[in-house]
């Protein structure tokens, strides 16, 4: 290959590989939430949402954090009682506390009947709290515990591959259990605990209300 063919090769294959890279980071980043402007655009929250549920986050909820901007998630898919599988998509519209929780937790178990208070009090149309057991094997263990708390409110949800759990920590989130994240109506995290809650409180409720917009 003459000198002159081999620099209009490099010439070439170096906008290539740098467009290339181009597409690889900004894939990456919006995956991560980092960038991702068109991601991020399709969020339904404000910045004036996230404002009040970072000023409501005292007391009870003091270590709840939130986000710059609403932040995209991965796909998240489980199971419903019956075996069915969903994902989070099943809930757009409603602002969602997702808690994932297992029974052998016990900070799990401790603050399982405050959501379902809270459940009972602030879920509808506008709200629900989705709790998704990380048991292992079938929903027997989970859907036993829920019915001798006496939970009247909360849904069962199941994920017994541990993909939620997985899916989030590449993402930074979900690091032990109990984790709890809040989802605007997109279904993009506004807020996040690493760790229990009294889910039940008055600071609580506040907070959810701050997420609605109310």
């Amino acid at each position: 290959m003459t000198e002159q063919a081999t620099g209009l090769r490099r010439s070439f294959a170096r906008p290539l590989l740098l467009a290339g890279l181009g597409v690889l980071g900004a894939g990456a980043l919006a995956l991560y939430g980092i960038g991702g402007d068109d991601k991020a655009a399709a969020c339904a929250a404000s910045k004036e949402t996230l404002a009040s549920i970072r000023k409501a986050a005292v007391g009870e909820v003091a270590a709840v954090a939130t986000p710059d901007q609403p932040r995209p998630l991965p796909a998240l898919a489980f199971k419903d009682a019956s075996g069915a599988d969903l994902s989070l998509d099943r809930f757009k519209g409603k602002v969602v506390l997702l808690n994932l929780w297992a029974t052998w937790c016990a900070p799990c178990r401790k603050e399982m009947p405050a959501l379902d208070a809270l459940q009972a009090e602030e879920g509808g149309e506008n709200f629900e709290v989705v709790p998704v057991s990380l048991d292992f094997g079938s929903a027997d263990k989970p859907r036993k515990f829920l019915e001798e708390i006496g939970a009247k409110k909360l849904a069962l949800y199941h994920d017994p591959s541990g993909k939620v759990l997985s899916s989030l920590k590449a993402v930074g989130r979900g690091t032990g259990l109990p984790t709890t994240l809040i989802l605007d109506r997109s279904a993009c995290e506004i807020a996040y605990l690493p760790g229990p809650a009294e889910w039940a409180s008055d600071e609580a409720k506040a907070l959810v209300k701050a997420a609605l917009g109310k």
